[in-house]
């Protein structure tokens, strides 16, 4: 038996480690709300965390500058064009005030493998990493494949979904090696505060675990909400602390692929190997305009800011009037997460859906609006959607949910 177990083990088609990897649940929300679009459904879609603003006209210039010129036709250093290193570097320090060398930056094809090349250079199998949920559905599949163990630590609506220096506390092993810190927050549009952040970073350096802090929706906060970032707040974690970052979400460039990751120069060193053997490096066009984009002033991104602001609260004011929804406003980034707890177990057109997931999928079939179930950021009983959809849009896609959710009984 044990030989036979051997031999259909060696025949395996695909790996444990690959086979086991769930799939991108916003991404396939997103394909399946596209394909039934171009089918002629009048779908509206909230997965992707997309803006619908296009890359700014500067950045294209850029880009088509370089595609006529031979010197971009060729390969360039995997961890990305010098000049492109040095300026995120001082984007780097004025928009958060961290102080940084060209040579502590790695540039990656986008904020995903920044991440992946991240958790790869940190984590040895076995080791555990601290992950608050709701969390972005990347985090954990990155982490299992780097071999690590995802500690999930629930929040809900009532802590603003900000996880507490107690239950970190309590999450704590001897294989505790490092801790994903996100704020502003995807999925929820949590943002915590300066003295939150700092808390977090000091109660980091005190136990000797590293945190990677993703700040990929730095620029997009609202009202008396504040962006910080950790190392600049306690300087002292920096030689235990990756900062990751990209262009997709400030400069409206998801589609250009170009994200970065910010480490101690033997981390760096050690992605930047890695990176080498698995892409080489990121499309030159792609660095030429993140260079373009870095380089120039924050206009566009404030436009999108007040365009978003004005969306949060028109989609938090019809879901939260729903009853049986609860949807805090959020804070930051371009989502919300409301609670549906109080509607699952409702008779819905026939329906008696017992999980967000399936509530989801009712809401597609019946109204023709996609969103993604919270089972997939680690708590079921909520939805997460986008609000970086036109205006139109955006209020006939929350009004048919209200209106489907409000015929439960």
């Amino acid at each position: 038996m044990t030989e036979q177990v051997r031999v259909e083990g060696s025949h395996r088609r695909v790996s444990l480690r690959i086979g086991s990897i769930a799939e991108s649940a916003t991404l396939a929300v997103d394909a399946k709300a596209k394909a039934l679009k171009a089918a002629g459904r009048p779908v509206i879609g909230f997965g992707a965390g997309e803006p619908d603003f296009p890359t700014p006209d500067y950045v294209l210039d850029a880009a088509l500058a370089a595609v006529r010129d031979p010197k971009w036709h060729r390969y360039t250093p995997a961890g990305g064009l010098p000049e492109l290193k040095e300026a995120i570097a001082a984007k780097t320090l004025r928009d958060s005030g961290y102080a940084v060398r060209a040579g502590q930056v790695l540039v990656t094809n986008g904020g995903k493998q920044a991440l992946y090349n991240t958790f790869a250079a940190l984590l040895d199998p076995g080791d555990e990493a601290l992950l608050p949920a709701p969390y972005w559905t990347t985090y954990p599949e990155s982490i299992r494949l780097a071999g690590g163990v995802p500690v999930e630590i629930g929040t809900d609506e009532t802590s603003g979904y900000r996880v507490s220096l107690e239950q970190l506390d309590a999450a704590v092993t001897p294989r505790t090696k490092l801790l994903v810190f996100v704020s502003p927050s995807n999925p929820t549009g949590a943002v915590y505060s300066p003295a939150e952040v700092e808390a977090i970073g000091r109660w980091a350096v005190d136990r000797g675990i590293w945190v990677v802090t993703d700040e990929i929706y730095e620029h997009l906060v609202y009202g008396d909400a504040e962006f910080a970032s950790m190392p600049t707040l306690v300087p002292e974690i920096a030689d235990r602390c990756v900062v990751v970052n990209g262009v997709a979400k400030t400069y409206a460039m998801t589609g250009w692929r170009v994200g970065w990751m910010i480490g101690p120069d033997d981390v760096v060193r050690a992605a930047t190997n890695l990176q080498s053997h698995a892409t080489s490096n990121v499309a030159n066009v792609s660095q030429v305009a993140a260079l373009a984009a870095v380089s120039g002033d924050l206009t566009a991104v404030a436009e999108m800011r007040s365009a978003f602001d004005r969306r949060r609260r028109t989609i938090t004011a019809i879901l939260d009037a729903i009853d049986g929804v609860t949807c805090p406003l959020p804070e930051g980034a371009f989502y919300v997460y409301p609670s549906v707890k109080g509607v699952l177990g409702r008779t819905i057109r026939g329906h008696v859906p017992a999980t967000s997931a399936e509530l989801a999928a009712l809401i597609l079939d019946e109204v023709e609006v996609a969103v993604v179930p919270g089972e997939a950021f680690g708590t079921p009983g909520y939805l997460r959607l986008s609000y970086a959809l036109g205006d139109a849009d955006l209020a006939e896609g929350a009004t048919r949910i209200a209106t489907l959710l409000g015929e439960g009984r």
